[in-house]
């Protein structure tokens, strides 16, 4: 059974000290990842990148109207105020999505840009700013006059200040939890869609219960 070191890396392991000594591969750790949503298809398609032999079991589908990861877009933006954690883990997703993209020939995310407006407090903004700058991720402070030039739409009454962030958009929510899983197929990845019965608090999970009562175990699970 492999130990959590061997879960995250595995390799050549040499028998005995002779160079001609026969060399043995530890057995890729069986993975099952509960959900494939966004968190769970990404796990799934990294881990089966990585080597593991992965089964993903989702009980209604990738991106599926009952799922937070459902519906037809998503957001991505950089600005967080002063919670810079939420800020690195956009603009890492964004690198990720523009990576992902351009490999798979598809295009999932589109830039928009996202504009800002504050009444007299612009700590939001004031926030967003130093950990956007430290990630790439770039915005304009806009003067009034400027905005309205370029937004005549928008009724700038009551606004005092803005922020743009130009490369912020939105992602096709369930059209790329699809693609993500046919990824994860292509990798190597079981897809399973079945629904997973919750089970007695146990020290070691071996193997869960699917809903038409099969047992399916493994390694590791993941519950996305």
């Amino acid at each position: 059974m492999p130990n959590r070191r061997t879960v995250l890396k595995w390799g050549a392991v040499a028998v005995g000290a002779a160079a001609t000594a026969p060399v043995l591969r530890a057995a890729a750790p069986h993975v099952v990842v509960v959900g494939a949503g966004a968190f769970g298809g990404w796990t799934a398609l990294m881990l089966a990148r990585a080597g593991a032999r992965v089964t993903i079991v989702d009980a209604w589908g990738p991106g599926n109207m009952r799922a937070s990861s459902g519906g037809e877009t998503r957001v991505i933006r950089g600005s967080y105020g002063d919670r810079a954690i939420y800020t690195r883990m956009a603009a890492r997703s964004l690198r990720l999505w523009q990576d992902h993209e351009k490999r798979w020939g598809r295009e999932l995310y589109f830039p928009t840009g996202a504009l800002w407006m504050f009444g007299a407090d612009d700590s939001f903004a004031r926030g967003s700013e130093s950990v956007m700058r430290a990630e790439g991720l770039p915005f304009e402070r806009p003067a009034l006059a400027d905005a309205r030039t370029r937004w005549p739409q928008i009724d700038f009454t009551g606004v005092q200040s803005l922020m743009f962030e130009r490369e912020a958009g939105y992602l096709l929510a369930r059209q790329s939890c699809a693609v993500v899983l046919e990824q994860a197929q292509r990798a190597g990845a079981e897809y399973r869609q079945a629904a997973v019965k919750a089970g007695e608090p146990a020290k070691r999970l071996d193997a869960v219960t699917l809903g038409d009562g099969a047992s399916l175990a493994a390694d590791t699970f993941v519950f996305a």
